[in-house]
C-alpha cells in the first residue's frame, strides 16, 4: 500500500500537537483511525517516525526528515488547490498575508474597508510580525503573500513594488531643529536618535539614513512600536524617523510633535508584495497588488498636501510674529 496525503497530514498534525488525541481532533477523525494510518505509514517506509510515550509523542530523527518533505508536498498541494480556485473566481476565498508592524496599523485600516466592499467574498487573514519571521512563514507555506519593505532577496520568491514613501523627521516642538522647514542628514548626526528594537527593518533603515554606527545604536533608547516612538518624541526624549504613512492623522496629534521633511535628496523606502514563485494563486495576488497600489497613491498624495499646508501655516505664523 502506498502512502497517502492523508497520512502526511496526520503526521504534520502530530508534529504540531505531540499528542494523538489532539491531532485526531484537529484532523476530524477518531484517535484509533489516526493511529492506524500513522502505523501503516511507518510500515510502508520501514522506519519509526515517532517515539510513543504515555502522555506525549515525539518525532524521531527519521520522523523529522520525513516531516520536512511532507510539508513540501502538502504546500504544493495547497498551491494546486489555490490555483484551481483562483481560476474559477479571482479574489474569492482566503488569502493569508503577513505584514510588518511599521506598515500594518497605518495603511491597512484605511484601505481594508474598500477592499471588503469591492471583494466581499475575499477573506484576508493578517499576521503582523517582523520581516524575518513572516518571510520564513511564506517560504514554509504558512502565508501566501507579504506586505513589507523592499528589497528582499530570497530564492523562489517574487517581489512587486507598490509604492515609495519618504522618511520624515519627528521631533519635539521646542527642539532646536523645529524652526527649520527642512532638515538635512548632517543636522541629525549631533542628536540622539530614538529607534525601534532590534529586528525591525525600519531600525536598520533609520541608522543607514542618519549615518549612525550600529555600536552607538546599542546605547540609544529603543521602543517596541512607532506609536511608542512618537510618544517618546512628544515627551521631549529625542528625535526619530518615521515613514510618511505613519504620520499622525489628527491635527491634535500633529500639534504635539513637529514633522519635517529632509532636504534633497530625500530618503525613502520601497514597499511591496512578496509571494512564492510557484504559488498557485499568482493572478489573485497581482490583483491584490493592483488594488493596494491604486488606493495607496491617493493616500500619500493627500498626506503630502496636509504636511505642506502645515508647513505653510507655520511659516505664516512666524512671519506674523516677526513683523513690525
Amino acid at each position: 500500500m502506498s502512502m497517502t496525503l492523508r497520512q502526511l497530514e496526520y503526521l504534520e498534525a502530530l508534529a504540531e500537537t505531540l499528542h494523538f488525541g489532539k491531532a485526531a481532533r484537529r484532523c476530524g477523525v477518531s484517535q484509533p483511525a489516526l493511529s492506524v494510518q500513522i502505523h501503516q505509514l511507518e510500515e510502508h517506509l520501514g522506519m519509526r517516525l515517532l517515539e510513543r510515550r504515555p502522555r506525549q509523542v515525539l518525532l524521531t530523527n527519521h520522523g523529522r526528515e520525513v516531516l520536512g518533505r511532507a510539508k513540501n508536498i502538502l504546500r504544493e498541494l495547497k498551491d494546486i488547490e489555490a490555483f484551481a480556485h483562483q481560476a474559477r473566481r479571482p479574489l474569492h476565498g482566503s488569502i493569508r498575508m503577513g505584514v510588518i508592524p511599521t506598515i500594518a496599523p497605518y495603511l491597512l485600516p484605511k484601505i481594508l474597508p474598500e477592499l471588503q466592499r469591492r471583494f466581499s467574498e475575499l477573506k484576508l487573514y493578517l499576521r503582523e510580525d517582523q520581516t524575518h519571521r513572516i518571510l520564513r512563514q511564506l517560504e514554509q507555506g504558512e502565508l501566501d503573500v507579504l506586505l513589507l519593505a523592499l528589497p528582499i532577496e530570497a530564492p523562489g520568491i517574487l517581489a512587486r513594488e507598490l509604492f515609495q514613501e519618504r522618511f520624515l523627521v519627528a521631533l519635539p516642538t521646542d527642539h532646536t531643529l523645529a524652526p527649520k522647514k527642512e532638515i538635512s542628514v548632517k543636522d541629525l548626526i549631533r542628536f540622539p536618535l530614538l529607534l525601534l528594537e532590534d529586528g525591525h527593518c525600519l531600525r536598520d533603515q533609520a541608522l543607514e539614513v542618519c549615518s549612525k554606527d550600529q555600536a552607538l545604536a546599542d546605547h540609544i533608547i529603543k521602543a517596541t512600536s512607532l506609536n511608542t516612538l512618537v510618544e517618546m518624541v512628544a515627551s521631549g526624549l529625542g528625535i526619530t524617523l518615521i515613514p510618511e504613512l505613519a504620520v499622525p492623522a489628527q491635527p491634535s496629534e500633529l500639534n504635539r510633535i513637529a514633522i519635517r521633511p529632509f532636504t534633497h535628496p530625500q530618503p525613502w523606502r520601497s514597499v511591496g508584495l512578496l509571494w512564492r514563485e510557484q504559488s498557485g494563486n499568482q493572478q489573485e495576488l497581482r490583483m491584490l497588488g493592483d488594488f493596494l497600489q491604486a488606493h495607496t497613491q491617493p493616500l500619500l498624495h493627500q498626506l503630502r498636501s496636509q504636511l505642506l499646508e502645515k508647513r505653510e501655516d507655520l511659516s505664516s505664523k512666524k512671519s506674523a510674529n516677526t513683523g513690525p
